[in-house]
This record gives C-alpha cells, sequence and structure tokens, in this order.
C-alpha cells in the first residue's frame, strides 16, 4: 500500500511538473503540434518514470552478534483489541468505488457513440466516413467518422465544420482524447489529470482551427461558424467536436502571429527538473552484506555453536538460504512469515518460529514501524550429538565488519614459572594454557599479583600476564565462554590487535557469574 502511495505521489508531480511548464510557458505559444506531443509525453512519463528506479548496490561488511540476550519464549496469547479502522482498507475501497463509477460513465458514452453510428448511412471520400443525422447534436468525429447534420447550416458553414472535423480524423487527434480519458478514469480522485486533460482537448482544437483556416478562403466566415455553434450544447463524450468552450481563446490564438522558432527552447525547462528528480527519488541504495558461512564456534572440545544472524537488511533469499542451511546441517524446520519492510526494503515485522523433530517450537516475533534489531538462531551442539536451539536477539551490534578469526590456545604441562614460557606458540610449556599474539598486540590486565596463576598470555616483547583459571573469553564482544585446558581455535594471532584482563570482581560486575573467575576481552584488528 505504502509503494502505492509513493507511485501515486510522483506520477501527480511529474503531471503537476509539465502542466505548469504548459501553462505558463507554452499555452501562448503557436507551438500547437508540439504542444500536442509535449502535452502526451507528459502523460507517459508520469507512469513510466517513477518505475524506473536505478539501483545502487553498496557493499558492507557483515557485523557479528555481540552480547547475545536468550529469549525466554512464552507462548503467544491472542489479546482482545478494540476496534481500529483499516485506512488501508478504506482508501482502496473508496478508490475502487470511484474507479467503477468513472469507468462505467466511459462505458455509457461509448455506447451513446455508437449508437449515433450504427445503422447510419455513411458516405465514403477518399479517407473520411460521413454521417449525415437528424439529430439535434453539434459536429463531432471520432477516428475517421465524421458526424453532421447538415439541415442545420448553411453551405458556407459546412465547409468550415467540415475542414476542422477533417484536421481531427486525419491527425488521430481521437487517440489522443481516448488517452487522456483512461488516465482521468485510473487518476479520477486527482484534479491536476482533469485540468490536464482539458489542456488536451484544447490544444486539439486549436491544431484544427490553424490547419482549417488556411484551406478556407473567408477566415471571418469561419470564425462566425464558431460563434454559431456555441449555441449548442450537445455533444458526443468521448470525441473531437467543433463546439468547445473558450470560444473566445480559441479566437485569439486563431488570429495570433506565428510565433518565434527561437522561443522553442521553453520545452527544454523540464529536462533539469526531470533529472532532478530522478537523482532525487529514482536512486535506491541498497546495503547488501558479503556473504559469509555462519559463524561457528569451537567450545569445550567437541562442542560448538552455529550462529545464524538476521539484520534489517537480510533479503528474503537470504532467509530462505538461513532455512535450508538449518535444515540440511541441523535437521531443523525454520519457517519465516509476516514480512514486513519500509521504503528502504528493510524489515519491520517478522515471525520466526523453529522446531526439531518431535521437540517443542519455539516462536519469536516482533513488529512496528522502525526496522528490527539483529536477532538470529543459535544452534548448539554437544559433543554426543545432541542439539540446543535458542532464539537470540541482539542489543548491541559490534562495529567491528571483520569475521571471527582464529586465535591459538594451546595446551601446556606443569606451570612453575613465568621464565619457561617458550616464544613459539607451538611448543609445550609449563603452564596450564597459553594465549600466544605474535603481532604488536597492547595487552592491559588489573589482575591481582596474588592471583593463582593458571592461564599465561604472551605478546611481542614476551610480557607475561597471568589470569586466573577459566576465565570467560570475550572476542569483538562476542562471549566465547569459560576456556578449559582443551584446545580451542577461534582467532588468528596475528589479527588480535589489544587483549584486556579484567579480574574477578570487575569481570564478574559486568559479565555476570560466567566471569567468577575473570575475563579476557580480545579485540581484533578491524
Amino acid at each position: 500500500m505504502e509503494a502505492l502511495f509513493i507511485f501515486i505521489a510522483k506520477s501527480s508531480g511529474l503531471l503537476l511538473l509539465f502542466f505548469c511548464a504548459y501553462i505558463f510557458l507554452l499555452r501562448k505559444e503557436t507551438f500547437f503540434n508540439s504542444n500536442r506531443w509535449f502535452l502526451m509525453a507528459g502523460l507517459i512519463t508520469s507512469v513510466v518514470l517513477p518505475f524506473l528506479v536505478y539501483t545502487k548496490v553498496v557493499w558492507i561488511t557483515p557485523t557479528p552478534l555481540s552480547n547475545i540476550n536468550y529469549l525466554e519464549l512464552h507462548p503467544l496469547n491472542a489479546e482482545n483489541s478494540s476496534f481500529e479502522i483499516n485506512w488501508n482498507i478504506t482508501f482502496i475501497a473508496v478508490y475502487t468505488i470511484g474507479f467503477i463509477g468513472f469507468l462505467i460513465k466511459f462505458g455509457i458514452d461509448f455506447y451513446s457513440l455508437n449508437t449515433i453510428i450504427k445503422g447510419k448511412k455513411i458516405q465514403q471520400q477518399a479517407d473520411f466516413k460521413f454521417i449525415d443525422v437528424e439529430e439535434n447534436i453539434a459536429p463531432f468525429s471520432y477516428f475517421d467518422y465524421i458526424v453532421y447534420n447538415s439541415s442545420m447550416y448553411t453551405a458556407v458553414e459546412l465547409e468550415s465544420i467540415l475542414e476542422h472535423e477533417k484536421v481531427h480524423s486525419d491527425q488521430n487527434h481521437s487517440v489522443d482524447v481516448l488517452i487522456s480519458r483512461v488516465f482521468c478514469i485510473l487518476l479520477w480522485f486527482n484534479p491536476i489529470m482533469w485540468f490536464y486533460k482539458k489542456a488536451i482537448v484544447q490544444n486539439l482544437e486549436f491544431i484544427a482551427d490553424k490547419e482549417a483556416a488556411q484551406k478556407i478562403s473567408d477566415k471571418k466566415a469561419y470564425q462566425y461558424t464558431l460563434l454559431k455553434i456555441t449555441t449548442h450544447e450537445s455533444c458526443v463524450a468521448i470525441t473531437n467536436h467543433f463546439y468547445q468552450s473558450l470560444i473566445k481563446k480559441r479566437i485569439i490564438m486563431l488570429n495570433k502571429n506565428q510565433s518565434k522558432k527561437s522561443n522553442s527552447w521553453k520545452y527544454y525547462v523540464v529536462i533539469p527538473a526531470l533529472a532532478a528528480f530522478v537523482l532525487l527519488f529514482q536512486i535506491e541504495v541498497i546495503a547488501k552484506e558479503k556473504r559469509e558461512t555462519p559463524v561457528k564456534f569451537s567450545k569445550k572440545g567437541n562442542e560448538s555453536i552455529d550462529v545464524f544472524k538476521i539484520k534489517k537488511t537480510t533479503t528474503d533469499q537470504e532467509l530462505k538460504v538461513i532455512a535450508e542451511k538449518l535444515k540440511l546441517n541441523h535437521n531443523i524446520d525454520f519457517t519465516i512469515s509476516d514480512l514486513k519492510r519500509n521504503s528502504q526494503n528493510e524489515l519491520t515485522a517478522i515471525k520466526l518460529n523453529v522446531k526439531r523433530g518431535s521437540e517443542e517450537a519455539q516462536e519469536y516475533q516482533v513488529s512496528g514501524d522502525k526496522a528490527i534489531k539483529d536477532c538470529g538462531v543459535i544452534v548448539l551442539t554437544e559433543a554426543d550429538g545432541s542439539k540446543k536451539i535458542s532464539l537470540a536477539t541482539d542489543n548491541q551490534v559490534s562495529d567491528s565488519g571483520n569475521k571471527t578469526d582464529k586465535i591459538k590456545i594451546v595446551k601446556v604441562q606443569n606451570s612453575k614459572t613465568n621464565n619457561d614460557v617458550n616464544t613459539n606458540s607451538n611448543t609445550s610449556t609449563k603452564a596450564d594454557c597459553v594465549v600466544s599474539t605474535t603481532s604488536s598486540a597492547t595487552v592491559n590486565t588489573n589482575v591481582d599479583e596474588k592471583t593463582s596463576t593458571k592461564i599465561v598470555i604472551k605478546s611481542v616483547g614476551h610480557q607475561i600476564l597471568q589470569v586466573n583459571n577459566d576465565p570467560l573469553v570475550i572476542v569483538d564482544g562476542i562471549v566465547i565462554g569459560n576456556l578449559n585446558k582443551e584446545d580451542l581455535n577461534i582467532i588468528d594471532p596475528e589479527n588480535i590487535k589489544a587483549i584486556n584482563v579484567l579480574k574477578s570482581p570487575e569481570a564478574k560486575a559486568k559479565y555476570g557469574e560466567d566471569a567468577i573467575h575473570g575475563a579476557i576481552i580480545i579485540e581484533t584488528k578491524k
């Protein structure tokens, strides 16, 4: 519905642009044929240009989930809400009623025209079909048909009328009238369109008056015929009829001197305006993340965690890929529904449902006017192959755009002194565990010197830092878990920028009971 309103606004703006250009710059010029094509170009542009959108794709590096909050899921209970008016349905209903009404009116007009033409005697002359009727109606033309009542006019007047209608028929002015009429049906609620149609029909009369007057010897007689026909108010719709209101303007334009060709520059005024329209409204910038495999963490030996992230910019195709991977790799049924997006194609509503086998389904749903926060599916695979599934939200996304690299944790033997630590990270040393960084990473610590030594951190320059056993490890804001003596591969040492070690009280205050033995905060290079 939002897309429809945007289209209507853009189309109306373009119509207004061409209409104002015609009224203020071109209406008083005698470039009638050029004005005809200018006005028709305005109609076509107002429909086509809003659909021509240049899409500019900007590739961004995905941001990792951080500070994952596991949700306590509860069944959704239906709530009784008060009655609210659905304005979308209301607007559609009003538009449909108006559209059907004007469509019926168009059908009635077409039927009336067919009734007048059908069964009448036709006199063929060259490419024209003349029909002399007895009804008291104003002369009109409809494609190659020219209808008139000869008993109402003198020979001189009839000659002027027929020459006028021949111009309409020969130049297919009926096409312009029908196209403008169709636009009025589609955009019946837009007053600009009705004024635009009036301008089209009036300009067609200027063309016919000019061409007919050139073929008639007595120009004044033609003008007197115009005045006489103004008394006939019975006209057939969807036709080019000789009677038109604003006779004064027609006579003024008929006697006006030919405009200078140098004034043709006025047609090009709309070009910079159209260019500005395209630059402002028809360029769509889409941010896409570089495709990456699901974030996978090894934990406690053979345990692993798979994180499938869903962001506000995730496309429908990417959601489909996530569902396929969950089914293929973990035999998890992952269904997505109630998707809604804003004008920037960002997700504003989504409903997730995960289920594995006979286990109870888990559900997460969010909706609103603003783009959703990052969320995801967490799959924990135990050493025995059993799986635990959780839905998670991300309240604080890290600024790091790099994928999680690997850090080498090496198992070593029987620590006694710090001097026994080897500079080669792949060599066994006399400590319970070594975190080795061969790059120039900075290391910060506030560890109490009295703390028992269980894990040793070594950086360039062979600086040795000691922390408690089984600390909580956080990499780029992502909580990895409590380390033990088993090997764990997560980040390449070359990618470490800084390491910050927190002692137990401060770590516990910041990260909870999981950090009772302290915390190691690792920041990778951006």
